[in-house]
């Protein structure tokens, strides 16, 4: 039985009507918890990318590696950060210069003949973090790649079987929210050994807010 719209809302409404005002506009997160799930078993483990039907009103921190017509073109198109390969050849003798990068950007892009690279400079890093890059061939409309970066989130399950994302911000309107929960649910389900009945919990949290659970 598919997730109900009014149902997400209604949490949604819920979690926006019990939260205090803040100085700062809170995020919306939704937290998934599974169940009779063993993710000590790397087929049942989940790491992706999925781009929702709402931009989630958090700004994604996005790092292109590339060289010579494509990092120009990656500049141009509002990267964060721009790595070229002699950038990345330092990169692998620097462990806590990876580190820290790894921690700061949110999503990668690589020019896919650099991602030999990549993994050698950067795996040991972005690999446990789950954000090994997206390759890409040279001549790619890097433009268009970053803008649809900018309206992912990541899907991941990973050393517990349970996963928070981002989903909206609380002056988005809740239907733009549930629209996007929806799209993370039904992604999950279809990963799922028994779907929807793999999910022991989910439920909608403002930043400062209590999580409010939303009726499976």
């Amino acid at each position: 039985m598919p997730l109900s719209k009014e149902a997400v809302i209604e949490a949604i409404d819920k979690a926006k009507g019990a939260s205090k005002k803040r100085r700062f506009k809170q995020s919306v997160d939704l937290i998934i918890s599974l169940r009779d799930v063993d993710v000590k078993k790397p087929e049942n483990r989940i790491n992706e990318l999925l781009e929702v039907p709402n931009a989630t009103g958090k700004r994604t921190k996005i790092c292109v590696i590339a060289n010579g017509d494509l990092a120009l073109k990656a500049e141009r198109s509002g990267a964060d950060r721009v790595i070229r390969k002699k950038d990345l050849e330092a990169l692998s003798k620097d462990r806590k210069s990876a580190k820290k990068l790894a921690d700061e950007f949110d999503f990668f892009i690589a020019e896919a003949p650099l991602m030999p690279l990549v993994g050698k400079a950067l795996g040991a890093a972005l690999g446990p973090a789950g954000k090994m890059p997206t390759p890409v061939p040279p001549r790619t409309a890097i433009d268009k790649v970053i803008e649809k970066h900018r309206r992912m989130v990541r899907i991941r399950v990973w050393k517990q079987p349970n996963l928070q994302t981002s989903v909206g911000t609380e002056d988005m309107p809740s239907e733009e929210i549930a629209e996007n929960v929806i799209s993370i649910v039904t992604r999950l389900e279809g990963k799922l050994k028994r779907g929807i009945k793999n999910i022991r919990s989910a439920k909608i949290k403002l930043t400062m807010g209590k999580p409010v659970n939303i009726k499976l």
